[in-house]
Formats: structure tokens, C-alpha cells, sequence
């Protein structure tokens, strides 16, 4: 199909020179770099310029992934991680922190030729991601349990809170260095030791952060990082016992298969899945505001993203009007190139990627939704490329009102009623995130009171901060992450009884 959106499309430039070399990586086992086993690599293309190979890492099997495990068991059980003093293990980790930010522009180069998002996103992403690590590292000598002194005269009750053990963690392609970041310095934080298996689309700045903790004074054997598919690599760390604690973000599917696999072990399980994120905007909100926080939360890293704001749920009554508005902005919106300095949104992951997001919007056409922009694949032969897609008229019922997109693609959906746009909104199987726009603050908290989400936004979209807790509802998953409660995630409290003075004896003679 021939796009519409040549004025504002940013063509990528095959012969810029950060596309001239390929990286090699090795992953990390026990503070040592190695090759998988089998001496096999996956290579990884620039999904925002076509045929250009931009990476390239082992690619692990059981037996990789068993030796991680090992080691980071034994980091565990006789390292001295777990037995350090929550200000040493903060020392450390502020180092990370520190590290990250030394190396800020080569992880974020990395970063955008393997997700495909554009350059600037990815640079404050990492920055952010130094941000996450110095919080960790601060709360990390402030974890406490807590005390019980009005049990009884003679008692004396003491909550200790103890690492959970080995944590594996599989993280996505979408937010690669982010996700990692949102995970590893709280279970390192806690004492924990962990296996990370990043998505085999985009390994590089999962390793390399492995190699920055390990040169910060993190110890052999605590921060490990394998690399490879899912059912040869992933799988192998909910299925091995050994591992104590389970931490997966991707798709509902994968994480029910592993929730299963891990339960049959009793396994601990955190999952962060789907979203369907709505944005309530209600008539008395600011138009100008909210057009262009709806564009940045749908077209956000192409929309690849869990807490993306998919879909519209406008009052009838300013539907038009706030149209008009998003229209003019989605067809300004530079989009393209991955290095192009002024690009907002750049490639998709894959091709496959990409055909599904276009099967949906057949589906959304085929189903009677009204295709107001967009719609088409740009630049075929550049990269993956999908154009800023607005649908109207679109039933609750509908997949593209139902189903996770993972694209740039909005339905709208129109509302009368605050109960109606409730309604509309917790109607889908997700719980991840959603928006509310309104001017007046009683309309719009006593909204997000009623929204069956983890996380929530008033007048903005996908803002957090590392004090605030994320994590879904439903079928968006189970546990939390960040601010304090994410440390709760990779700890076990232990209930310790004490008895001052001699007990009453039980049996008398």
C-alpha cells in the first residue's frame, strides 16, 4: 500500500557510519564472558535500516542457562553478597549507577539500533535507568522488618526480613535496558543473587550492564546474563529448582506458560503482561493537552508498550474537536529513522512484528471501525515501518477495542456518562494503566478510584518515577514493582518469637 505520510517521514540513512560495525557479545557467568556451549550466535539486524547487522551474542541452551544458575546458587548460598551490609551493598550499587551514566552514549547507541527506537529516547531512557539504580541504592540500607512489643509481658515478636535467594528474570525486547533496570538493583538491593535472560532481539545493553555492575565491585557469580530463545534459555529458569524466585515481562501468553511450568516447583511468580490502556477525556479537559498526550501515548516507541494509551475514551460531546486535533498532529509527527535527531517514533521490532500490527487494522476495517489515518506500512524496504494509525467508530467488542496491538494504531470509543466511560474502560481483560483527562480533580480522582489499573495518570501519560510502584491488575499480572513495595518482591519475612523469662510450663507433674 503507498503510505500517506511521505512529508513527515524521516527516510533512514544506510550509509551513516554508526551502522558501519557489528558488536560481538558474550554473556556473563560468574564474573567471567563466555560463548554458549554449542559455539552458535544469533544475529541481530537494525530493525530501522534494513541488512545492516548490528549485533550479535551466543545463543544459549539448558546447559548455558544450568551453569548461570549454578553460579549464581553458589553466589548465593556461600558469596558474600547476601551476608554485606545494606550500606556496603548500596556503596556498590550507587557505583552502577555511576557507571551507567560514564558509559550513557554508547548504551544509548546500542540501545536504538536494537529496539529501533529513535536516539534521543533511548538516551533518556538510559539516564532514567542511572536514576532507578541510585534509588535502589539508597533504600538498600533503609530495609527493615519490624517489631511486635505489645504481645505480652513475657513476649517479644521480631519480623526479620531476609533475601528471597536466586532470582531469574526474562525481560522483553521493547524496554530492554529499563526493564532490567526496574528489576536487578532491587533484587540485588534485598541480597538477592540473579540470571537475567534478556529478549533475543536485543541482548546488548543487558550485557553490557552486566560488565558495568561487575567492574562497580558487584561479586562473581551475583549478576549473571544469559542470552537465547525462550523455550531453549528462558524456560530452564522456571523449570530449574534451584531457582527461588521468578520475575518475566512479555506477553499473557508466555508468562502463564511459565507461571505454570514455576507453580509445579512453588515457585514464586512476578509477572508484569499485557495492556490495553485507556485514555478517559472528558469535556471540560484541556483539548490542546490532551491531543498531545493521546499522540505520545499511543505513538510512544511505535507503541510498543505495555502501558501504551491504545485506546480513546472521549465524551461524546468534544469527540470532534479533539479529532480534529490529534489528525493534525499525527500527520505532522516525524517519524522514522532511528537516528534522526527530530524523529518522535522510530522502527518496529520485526517483520513479523509488523504484519501483525497490520492484521489488526484489516481486522479493525473488516469489523466496521472507521479508519480516519494511517493504516499502512512506510518504507518497506528501509525497515519496519508502521505510519501514526487513528480509528473511530469503534465498538467495545471489537479486537482492536479488546486485543493488545503493540502498535501505533488508536481506537476511539465514545462516552455520555462518567459510569459509561468507567464501564468502557475496566472493559477489557487488562489492568495495567490508564489515563484520565479533566480539568476538575474531584471528576478525575473519584474516575481513577473506580479504574480496575496498577498504574494511573492525571492529565499526563506513561510518566513514573522510581518511588512509585507499578504492576497490573487481572490478566496485566501479579506483584509489584519499584518504590518500596519492590523490594517486598525479592524478600521472605521471617516471624521470630521470643519468650523473656521462663515459660509457664505445659505439662505439670
Amino acid at each position: 500500500m503507498q503510505s500517506r505520510f511521505q512529508d513527515n517521514f524521516v527516510a533512514p540513512n544506510l550509509s551513516d557510519t554508526r551502522l558501519s560495525s557489528k558488536r560481538a557479545y558474550r554473556m556473563l557467568i560468574d564474573g567471567v564472558s563466555k560463548d554458549a556451549v554449542s559455539g552458535q550466535v544469533i544475529d541481530r539486524e537494525s530493525p530501522g535500516h534494513r541488512s545492516c547487522v548490528v549485533g550479535a551474542w551466543p545463543q544459549a541452551t539448558a546447559e548455558d542457562v544450568g551453569g548461570a544458575i549454578g553460579a549464581a546458587r553458589r553466589a548465593f548460598d556461600h558469596g558474600p553478597w547476601p551476608q554485606m551490609s545494606g550500606a556496603e551493598r548500596s556503596t556498590i550499587l550507587h557505583r552502577v549507577a555511576e557507571g551507567i551514566l560514564a558509559h550513557s552514549e554508547e548504551l544509548a547507541l546500542i540501545e536504538c539500533l536494537e529496539t529501533g527506537k529513535p536516539l534521543n529516547q533511548a538516551r533518556g531512557e538510559i539516564e532514567y535507568c542511572a536514576d532507578l539504580w541510585t534509588y535502589a541504592a539508597g533504600q538498600a540500607r533503609g530495609l527493615e522488618g519490624d517489631t511486635h512489643n505489645a504481645i505480652g509481658a513475657n513476649r517479644l515478636g521480631l519480623v526479620l526480613r531476609e533475601p528471597a535467594g536466586v532470582v531469574g528474570i526474562i525481560t522483553p525486547w521493547n524496554f530492554p535496558f529499563i526493564i532490567v533496570s526496574e528489576r536487578v538493583p532491587w533484587a540485588l538491593g534485598a541480597g538477592c543473587t540473579v540470571v537475567v535472560k534478556p529478549s533475543e532481539f536485543t541482548s546488548g545493553t543487558t550485557i553490557r550492564l552486566a560488565e558495568i555492575a561487575l567492574q562497580a565491585g558487584v561479586p562473581p557469580g551475583v549478576f549473571n546474563v544469559v542470552t537465547g530463545y525462550g523455550p531453549e534459555a528462558g524456560q530452564v529458569l522456571a523449570e530449574d529448582p534451584r531457582v527461588d524466585v521468578l520475575a518475566f515481562t512479555g506477553s499473557v501468553r508466555v508468562g502463564t506458560h511459565l507461571a505454570s511450568i514455576a507453580a509445579a516447583g512453588v515457585k514464586r511468580v512476578g509477572l508484569e503482561l499485557g495492556g490495553k490502556g485507556p485514555q478517559i477525556v472528558f469535556a471540560d479537559a484541556d483539548l490542546e493537552a490532551a491531543a498531545d498526550g493521546i499522540a505520545y501515548g499511543v505513538y510512544h516507541n511505535a507503541g510498543q508498550c505495555c502501558i501504551s494509551g491504545s485506546r480513546l475514551i472521549v465524551a461524546n460531546s468534544v469527540r470532534s474537536a479533539l479529532l480534529e486535533r490529534l489528525l493534525d498532529l499525527s500527520r505532522r509527527l516525524p517519524f522514522g529513522d532511528p537516528l534522526g535527531e527530530g524523529t518522535r517514533y522510530g522502527a518496529m521490532v520485526s517483520q513479523t512484528h509488523l504484519d501483525k500490527v497490520a492484521s489488526y487494522v484489516s481486522a479493525g476495517v473488516k469489523e466496521g471501525a472507521e479508519l480516519l489515518l494511517g493504516g499502512d506500512m512506510v518504507a518497506a524496504t528501509s525497515g519496519n515501518y508502521f505510519a501514526p494509525t487513528v480509528f473511530d467508530k469503534v465498538r467495545p467488542d471489537m479486537r482492536i477495542a479488546q486485543e493488545e496491538i503493540f502498535g501505533p494504531v488508536l481506537a476511539t470509543i465514545g462516552f455520555d456518562t462518567p459510569e459509561e466511560a468507567v464501564a468502557l474502560a475496566n472493559g477489557t481483560p487488562f489492568g495495567l494503566s490508564a489515563s484520565v483527562w479533566s480539568r476538575d480533580l474531584e471528576t478525575a480522582i473519584q474516575t481513577t478510584r473506580r479504574l480496575r489499573a496498577g498504574r494511573c495518570w492525571i492529565n499526563s501519560v506513561i510518566d513514573g518515577t522510581p518511588e512509585m510502584p507499578i504492576g497490573g491488575y487481572k490478566k496485566s499480572g501479579v506483584g509489584r514493582e519499584l518504590g518500596r513495595y519492590g523490594f517486598d518482591e525479592y524478600s521472605q519475612f521471617k516471624g521470630l518469637h521470643m519468650t523473656l523469662g521462663r515459660p509457664q510450663p505445659w505439662f505439670q507433674h
